[in-house]
């Protein structure tokens, strides 16, 4: 992906206030196609709530929000995921008497009839993301962290235009976490676009070709990794002042 990548998503001028208290104020950034953009801040600093007023679970105030050219800002979550803007949640959403081979046949109704009947997408991703062999087991026997990897898979297998992924990593063990990584990686190399909440920094700096940090509500900085983990500003908001800053016994 380069920087003249053709933008796929497009925040300007978002706001959002809960009984008066500004949650987000004037966030803006450009995903481009082709691109894993990570998007961190410490506890309250606005991501998720950004992450809604995106994908429309939560109406912004103000600002726009354009997928492809074209305005979706203020619709309906259902009408967003059908234009091609998807996500997954910190709270893992599946129906527990379904198997895991069916979640991903839910995913694909949206699709061409050829595609929806086609079992290729399904046996990719369960490949993919280890899950072979719980496909025709209830989505309510799994684990936690395989509960997330069939989540992740039934995203991933209708080919949206971007995939948010909030916390992907939460609560889960090293295992999963390497499972997600490179299921992530490989789908981006062929193409996917994704914009990422994620605390663990080892994975942002991995994934993330550019790192937009929130902090308070606005945007406190954006760029590569390597450049945002030198910034003072983002090691102020994540960590506190520096020690020696503050250390009046030197």
């Amino acid at each position: 992906m380069t920087a003249t990548a053709t933008p796929v998503l497009e925040v300007s001028g978002l706001g959002k206030s809960f009984l008066g208290v500004a949650a987000l104020q004037d966030v803006g950034f450009t995903l481009r196609e082709g691109s894993v953009l990570g998007l961190i801040g410490p506890n309250g600093s606005g991501k998720s709530t950004a992450l809604d007023c995106i994908t429309g679970f939560t109406r912004p105030d103000s600002g726009q929000v354009r997928l492809r050219g074209r305005d979706i800002s203020g619709r309906p979550a259902h009408q967003i995921a059908r234009s091609g803007l998807v996500r997954t949640f910190q709270t893992i959403r599946l129906y527990d008497e379904l198997t895991v081979g069916e979640h991903l046949g839910l995913a694909l109704r949206g699709l061409s009839a050829e595609d929806a009947g086609s079992d290729d997408l399904r046996q990719y991703w369960l490949e993919a993301f280890k899950l072979l062999r719980f496909r025709d087991a209830p989505a309510g026997i799994l684990s936690y962290g395989q509960k997330k990897l069939v989540a992740l898979a039934a995203v991933l297998v209708a080919r949206p235009a971007v995939v948010l992924l909030d916390e992907p990593l939460a609560g889960v063990n090293p295992l999963v976490i390497e499972v997600i990584d490179q299921a992530i990686k490989h789908a981006n190399e062929a193409g996917q676009t994704f914009l990422i909440i994620e605390h663990n920094v080892e994975f942002i700096t991995s994934c993330c070709a550019e790192v937009v940090v929130l902090d308070a509500g606005r945007k406190l900085a954006e760029g590569p990794p390597s450049v945002i983990w030198d910034d003072p500003a983002v090691y102020e908001a994540f960590l506190g002042r520096k020690a020696d800053d503050d250390d009046d016994t030197r």
